[in-house]
């Protein structure tokens, strides 16, 4: 599959939303209500389309995060070697 060098605009708002270029939503499967990661790289920032089961299980594991983030977590684990 060749990918095409064409350059695609979007303006930016008061509130910096700018609309995913019709093209872009197409190529990446992107709907109404899906969520988007942007990675910044080196030469720019990648744009990718967040699975479901991936948004799902981020949320559903979020509140949970916060248990070990206290001070005597931060201290017992500072050692461990992963």
């Amino acid at each position: 599959m060749a990918i095409s060098k064409t350059k695609l605009t979007s303006k930016v708002t008061q509130k910096y939303q700018a609309t995913i270029p019709q093209a872009v939503r197409k190529k990446l499967g992107i709907e109404k209500g899906d969520h988007v990661t942007f990675e910044i790289q080196e030469e720019g920032v990648l744009i990718k389309k967040l699975s479901p089961i991936d948004w799902e299980y981020l949320e559903s594991v979020s509140d949970t995060l916060s248990e070990r983030s206290s001070e005597a977590d931060e201290e017992a684990y500072r050692n461990l070697i992963v």
